[in-house]
């Protein structure tokens, strides 16, 4: 059967700055550089981003590589640390305007539109050591400054815009499960956090929506349904519960313009409830994105708590779920035996078409994870990452038949363009198009992407 995608879709890649570029001219620290010097043994191999991909050098071999295997767009950010000097007047480092401006018009020579992202996980570490990060809404306020450069040096060339990246993500890793800096358990802030960088986006999409330089804006968030362990009344609350939290708590604000009843019930008992003005509810109400990214690897699981909540230790959100391995399951002997299940695609698809208005939103990030690829290469050398190829098939076909049915998706990114680092796991495992080596960072194709060039080529594929 032959599976044909609209018109126009994006067919591409997703990375991110602080994942790629190094620190070559980089003129402030991020937070992860400063851990990283802080606590090397808490990064796998002891290995920085401080060369990563090297992009900052070779990003033009890069666009010439996007090219040759047919990508039609690139999903990467900027980083505040390297973009603006002064944090309190935004003003620009000008080696980095210029190397942002180069970059993104090589994209487009090379036929790669560019979809930019304002923050993936890389807190200046000025910003954290006088104020806290998101902590702090001053520094929601900044972001919005930030936020307003970038788009005045690059909204002529760049039309599609993120502003935060699974915003999630830092909130649980910094302040409740302690794999992000700022490693604090420190749950009431963290709720904080989250609030204050909710702000901060808003501001931003104000910001762009007032300058009205053309194009559209969105925000790339975690929309995997929370599936319950049976139908039995305590999972399925357990199941609503983790919805409202992990997915809901961006999502809902960015295209609904309010926070879920539930997620709002459920602080408010528990004395969480972050602090907030009438104002800044209504600057989230009024300023809604365009459309989404979503970024979907693995299924999410969710049952009924196993165990009372200890009262005596930190408040955590998994007082009210557990997570749950499905016996049965389909694993991926390549990365930790994680699920594999690609159907959550369409009910992503499905989610956003029901609940969301079917507002336009792509995948800005799928990737099936390799730990050890040099165990895969064939007689040429080439790694034959062919099981990759059929996972990501089996995912498109799932993503087909909710188009088919009008879920409005308009393109795919694919993690990754190149193996990139990837925060505390450094260079553990890999996803990229092209295999990175890590002593000469030469750039080397693999199998997936002959098929990938092909995909796009025909805007489909049969199975």
């Amino acid at each position: 059967m032959k599976y044909e995608f609209p018109e126009n879709f994006l067919w591409g890649a997703a990375a991110s700055g602080p994942q790629t570029e190094g620190i070559t001219n980089k003129q402030h620290q991020s937070t992860w550089e400063h851990w990283f010097e802080q606590e090397p043994d808490r990064f796998y191999n002891n290995l920085s981003n401080f060369v990563a991909c090297d992009t900052y050098n070779r990003y033009k071999e890069d666009a010439k590589l996007m090219k040759s295997i047919n990508m039609n767009s690139f999903r990467t950010s900027i980083q505040w640390s390297r973009l603006i000097d002064d944090f309190e007047t935004a003003s620009v480092n000008e080696d980095a305007k210029n190397f942002y401006r180069d970059y993104f018009e090589e994209l487009i020579a090379n036929g790669v539109t560019p979809v930019i992202n304002l923050f993936h996980f890389d807190m200046p570490m000025p910003l954290y050591e006088q104020y806290g990060g998101f902590e702090s809404k001053h520094v929601s306020e900044l972001f919005a400054k930030y936020a307003k450069v970038c788009f005045e040096l690059y909204g002529d060339i760049v039309k599609l815009w993120t502003t935060f990246n699974e915003p999630i993500v830092t909130v649980e890793g910094g302040y409740f499960d302690d794999f992000h800096f700022p490693n604090k358990v420190d749950p009431k802030l963290g709720i904080q956090v989250g609030y204050n960088t909710q702000l901060a986006h808003a501001l931003a999409v104000k910001e762009f929506k007032a300058l009205n330089t053309g194009g559209e804006i969105g925000i790339t968030v975690n929309l995997t349904p929370a599936y319950p362990r049976s139908n039995n009344p305590a999972d399925l609350k357990a199941s609503e519960i983790a919805d409202a939290i992990l997915n809901k708590s961006f999502v809902d604000p960015s295209v609904k313009g309010h926070f879920p009843q539930l997620l709002i019930d459920l602080l408010r008992e528990d004395d969480m409830l972050p602090e907030y003005t009438k104002d800044e509810l209504e600057i989230i109400s009024e300023n809604l994105v365009d459309f989404i990214g979503i970024n979907y690897y693995v299924p999410q699981r969710v049952c009924a708590p196993r165990h009372l909540h200890n009262p005596e230790s930190p408040w955590h959100y998994g007082k009210y779920f557990d997570g749950y391995s499905m016996p049965g399951s389909r694993n991926n002997p390549h990365r930790d035996n994680n699920e594999i299940y690609p159907k959550a695609i369409y009910d992503i698809a499905k989610t956003v078409q029901n609940e969301y208005g079917n507002i336009k939103w792509y995948v800005a990030e799928i990737g099936i994870s390799i730990t050890n690829e040099d165990s895969l290469r064939d007689e040429s050398g080439m790694v034959d990452d062919s099981f990759r190829t059929s996972l990501f098939k089996e995912h498109m076909v799932q993503l087909h038949k909710a188009i088919e049915e009008g879920s409005n998706c308009f393109g795919v990114h694919q993690w990754t363009f190149i193996d990139n680092w990837s925060w505390i796991n450094s260079h553990k495992r890999r996803y990229g198009f092209f295999y990175l080596d890590l002593e000469t960072r030469d750039r080397h194709m693999k199998k997936h992407a002959l098929y990938f060039k092909q995909l796009v080529e025909d805007n489909g594929f049969e199975m």
